[in-house]
């Protein structure tokens, strides 16, 4: 993978997230498609490029490649507000029978990680496996 560079830096920032639904609710059996469209939109217009991306029925599993100016909590926060967003603008009916007070869609935490420690081909495989 080759090094992104600005004006006095050259970097590869890349990160392993995991997002989970609320409730541990299995709805990316049946939306999980449509909001990993919504993900690579999402990033075409932001400072960060999804390597890999994998569905499981409760959870989310990404490899993200991130500028030096994009704190991972940043990359986490755009991601779960738009895709809460979209999916309850696309799927409410379905939605509203599973969260009938709230309008969420995933849990409040989340997992990152650096992949400092692993190879790239090692996540790509781990994520590729899922689901």
């Amino acid at each position: 993978m080759d090094y992104d560079r600005q004006s006095h830096s050259k970097f590869l920032l890349m990160y392993h997230m995991i997002f989970v639904c609320k409730y541990r609710k299995k709805l990316l059996m049946y939306i999980g498609a449509d909001i990993k469209t919504k993900i690579h939109e999402i990033s075409t217009f932001s400072n960060f490029s999804i390597i890999e991306m994998e569905v499981d029925q409760d959870h989310l599993h990404l490899l993200v490649k991130a500028s030096q100016k994009l704190s991972p909590l940043m990359i986490v926060r755009k991601i779960k507000q738009e895709t809460t967003v979209y999916a309850w603008q696309t799927f409410e009916a379905y939605l509203s029978k599973e969260f009938w007070r709230e309008r969420t869609f995933w849990s409040d935490g989340y997992f990152v990680c650096s992949i400092g420690n692993v190879s790239k081909d090692i996540i790509e495989k781990y994520i590729q496996e899922q689901g």
